[in-house]
Parts: structure tokens; sequence; C-alpha cells
């Protein structure tokens, strides 16, 4: 690992432990030996009130590459969600964790799971992962808005 992206994830690590939004946790995963691994960061991101994800709670991973900040960090929900933006893998496709697209090392991790929970309920049609959960979205909406809720009950907790 680099040492710019250990100083980074140490530095975001502090951060987050001052000050995070209420319902989030993200913590570095630990080694076989019992070490803190900052590049594997177990991630569970609250759905929002007043939302087909409320009450729901999403487990993800983000993982991280020494080339960390130049490259953002895969994000990974296990076990993986239905959504228009979520590959079968449980991988997110989402703008600020794509380097082609919307990534800049200046963004955090509070800032990339703020963005996923946005994203959960406002999908982006225009750049599907998953078939059937975006074409749930796009025909029958109370269909998949009643798919979600089930989900969510699902997800209550680690």
């Amino acid at each position: 690992m680099s040492g710019i992206s250990l100083s980074r994830l140490m530095e975001e690590r502090k951060q987050w432990r001052k000050d995070h939004p209420h319902g989030f946790h993200a913590r570095p995963q630990k080694t076989p030996s019992g070490e803190l691994d900052l590049m594997r960061w177990e991630c569970g991101i609250p759905g929002k009130e007043g939302t087909p994800w409320e009450k729901g709670l999403y487990k993800c991973m983000l993982l991280f590459t020494p080339d960390y900040p130049g490259l953002p960090p895969k994000c990974q929900f296990t076990p993986p969600l239905f959504h228009p933006n979520v590959f079968p893998s449980g991988t997110v496709c989402l703008s600020i964790l794509n380097a082609d697209k919307d990534w800049k090392p200046s963004i955090t991790i509070k800032q990339i799971l703020l963005g996923v929970q946005s994203l959960l309920d406002e999908p982006n049609d225009s750049d599907p992962a998953q078939t059937e959960a975006y074409h749930m979205f796009r025909r029958d909406i109370v269909a998949y808005e009643r798919k979600v809720r089930e989900q969510a009950q699902r997800m209550t907790r680690f």
C-alpha cells in the first residue's frame, strides 16, 4: 500500500469517528492477524425516511486500491441489492465512483456513502446495471417499490 493511500485512509477513519451521519457505519476490517485493514471497510447505509428504502440498513464494502485517492474505491453491497444501478454482483454504478466520470480525489468516504444513500431512492435510469430492477422501475413503479419495501424488511440490521 502506498504511503499516500495509507495516510489518506487513516485520516478518513479519524474524521469519520469524529463526525459521521446518523445511522451510518463505516469501519476498516481486520486482517487474519487482527490488524486493521484500511483497504477494506465494512459500511452500513440506512434507507432514507419517507422512501421505500426506510427501515433498511444496507451493508456494503468499500474496497480501496493502492492508487487511492487517485482512483475511487469499489462499493459493493453484500448481499447484492435489487436496484437499477447495482450490478448483480452487488457493485454500485455511480458516477462519483467512476474514474472516467465524476471521481475526484477530494471525495470522502462520508460523501460516497451519502451519495450511495441518495442513489437508492433516486436511481439513474440512464445508466442501468441490473436489467430486472431497471425494467420494473421504468414500467411498474408500484411493483418496484413493493419489492424494495420487502427487501428493506429483510435488511434491518447487520
